[in-house]
């Protein structure tokens, strides 16, 4: 590795205290990071950081070098990006973080027809239904599926409607009966989406008759892919996107009930944290993501 990817990745694990973190950083493993901070100590034949079981920390030497390094780093940086933007490049890490179902339903062929038109961009998913803080957690850009945002500090850009449907097994249903409207739903087991034991309120319409009912069984989860499975299983009747149930409903495994009432809609948006303009790597892969979602209607 040459000497300015060897400044980077210094600058990246002084910053982090961290080889691990320093690493998903950059895109690199930390067994790499680790050979790169030992070359750069043996060729400047001093020791730059100390290095314990539970953490990170610079020497007097290292903080010295970390003081007059890291300005020229995020210079280079920043050189070699505006450079590859304004011949329309991308390159470099992408930390996106997305729901779990999403991610494992729609994400693995944007990933690899991304993959293959942007070989330099790497792009690093975490799946996750909760709702992560972007700029605390260092995000580049999120993918939720939710009602309006809350966190007013980001921006946000709507892909399209995601529509729900409650359901539940027909088996569940021949035991139970069918409800005919939403009051009904207070003699059912009532999967409920959460992390907490608090349960769902389900907002009803149809047409200009509303109602709400609290979701109450003996399941809660934060995962809807889970919840889908515990209908299938006949456990309750669960509220879902429709693409996380579609096989299942086709192939008979859940049925709709109260099909003719709807849910409040819900949106899969891309969460930015307060950029000035959009990095082109960031700008590239949600205009990517946009059109493929518009295009192939996985949702």
């Amino acid at each position: 590795m040459g000497e300015l990817e060897s400044i980077r990745t210094f600058v990246a694990v002084a910053e982090q205290r961290s080889f691990t973190a320093a690493a998903r950083q950059l895109g690199m493993t930390p067994a790499s990071v680790t050979r790169t901070i030992s070359a750069l100590e043996e060729r400047l034949g001093v020791q730059l950081l100390l290095r314990t079981t539970r953490q990170v920390s610079l020497t007097s030497a290292g903080a010295v070098y970390a003081a007059r390094v890291a300005p020229l780093a995020v210079a280079l940086t920043a050189a070699a990006e505006e450079t590859r933007e304004l011949h329309g490049l991308t390159s470099g890490l992408i930390r996106v973080s997305a729901p779990m179902s999403l991610g494992l339903k729609v994400l693995p062929a944007v990933l690899s027809q991304f993959a293959a038109i942007h070989p330099r961009t790497h792009v690093a998913l975490t799946l996750s239904d909760s709702f992560i803080d972007i700029i605390e957690e260092s995000y580049d850009l999120a993918i939720r599926i939710s009602g309006p945002p809350s966190d007013k500090s980001t921006i946000w850009r709507k892909i399209c409607k995601v529509p729900r449907v409650l359901v539940a097994a027909p088996s569940y249903l021949g035991v139970k009966g069918r409800p005919l409207t939403p009051d009904d739903l207070a003699g059912f087991d009532c999967l409920s989406y959460g992390d907490d034991a608090r349960g769902e309120q389900w907002d009803l319409s149809r047409r200009q008759t509303h109602r709400t009912h609290k979701a109450a069984g003996g399941f809660s989860a934060n995962n809807g892919d889970l919840l889908a499975q515990l209908a299938v299983n006949g456990e309750g009747i669960a509220l879902l996107p429709r693409f996380i149930v579609e096989k299942q409903l086709l192939s008979g495994a859940l049925e709709q009930v109260l099909a003719d009432w709807s849910a409040p809609d819900i949106w899969l948006t891309l969460y930015y944290p307060p950029y000035e303009q959009l990095p082109l790597r960031v700008a590239t892969f949600s205009d990517f993501f946009e059109v493929y979602v518009r295009e192939t209607r996985p949702l």
